[in-house]
């Protein structure tokens, strides 16, 4: 991993967005399902302004992903590979 100066940036700023406790609530709202802004806005205690924010930052960091039903926007988590980044968090804090 020494020599990959590249991927240390990007594994810095990956880092860096799970670095917030309300992105972090987000996506633990986002676990194991798809939520509209509303609900997450509700289960967060956050104005739907400040969850579609921090939102815009998840998605550029490609940690979720979302898809239009009717007039509804769901978000999800983009893949495994941040349901697993949670997870080990998790462990790591309540060890």
């Amino acid at each position: 991993m020494e020599h990959m100066p590249e991927q240390a940036m990007q594994i810095a700023e990956l880092f860096k967005v799970f670095g917030d406790a309300t992105r972090v609530r987000i996506l633990a709202q986002l676990f194991d399902r798809e939520v509209c802004v509303n609900d997450i806005a509700q289960a967060v205690d956050l104005s739907q302004s400040a969850v579609s924010h921090q939102l815009r930052i998840l998605k550029q960091a490609h940690l979720i992903k979302y898809r239009r039903d009717g007039k509804n926007i769901l978000y999800s988590l983009a893949d495994d590979h941040v349901r697993t980044i949670l997870q080990m968090g998790l462990e790591h804090v309540t060890e």
